[in-house]
């Protein structure tokens, strides 16, 4: 099985490669360091499963994931954050990916997890099957936040971690001004009316930290 990684950090991808060639029938065939490299390498190598960070430099997260899917829609694709799953694994299963994974846990459940995706199945932890499955039998209403878009929530959760709006700007290939737009979207969209008031709502539902 033909896997490529990404991650931004070296340690990691070392890790990840140490993990997938003790398997004798997994061979990393291309590992790469940000997201633009990912997509290159996604459109010059041959492979069957992709094993990707949720958040490196350029192209990113749900971003990538989309164009991969756009190009590769037969090609599993699996994230991997360490982030909290049950904040950002949903978005990434709506976005086409095949599974999502805490980095925490990635050491025990990632073979599995990268068997199960390449034979059609989709991944998800044992403790975030349970609580969708939970959410699924209640009525309640959903929180404000997952009527955001994908851009706008990762707007969302990089203002609520003190993230300037040139430095968000940069590291989406976005104008200041269309994120000053996107927050705009942001407080309104969630009631809001200062950075302050955001980062409060984020820590109250766990979107950072």
């Amino acid at each position: 099985m033909r896997i490529l990684i990404a991650d931004d950090h070296p340690v990691v991808r070392q890790g990840l490669k140490q993990i997938l060639t003790a398997e004798p029938d997994f061979s990393v065939v291309g590992e790469a360091k940000d997201g633009n490299e990912a997509l290159q390498l996604a459109r010059t190598l041959e492979w069957d499963v992709a094993v990707l960070d949720y958040a490196m430099p350029g192209r990113n997260g749900i971003d990538l994931l989309k164009e991969i899917k756009r190009e590769f829609p037969a090609r599993p694709v699996l994230i991997l954050s360490m982030y909290p799953e049950e904040l950002h694994a949903t978005r990434v299963l709506k976005a086409g990916g095949a599974g999502f994974l805490n980095k925490e846990t990635a050491g025990d459940e990632l073979t599995a997890a990268i068997r199960k995706v390449a034979h059609g199945g989709r991944y998800v932890s044992p403790s975030l099957a349970e609580k969708i499955a939970v959410d699924l039998g209640h009525d309640s209403s959903r929180p404000l936040h997952e009527s955001l878009s994908d851009r706008e929530y990762r707007v969302l959760w990089l203002l609520a971690s003190g993230r300037p709006i040139n430095d968000i700007a940069a590291e989406l290939f976005l104008s200041p001004s269309t994120i000053s737009t996107y927050r705009a979207r942001v407080l309104k969209k969630l009631g809001l009316a200062t950075n302050a008031d955001l980062v409060q709502y984020a820590i109250k539902h766990r979107i950072i930290e």
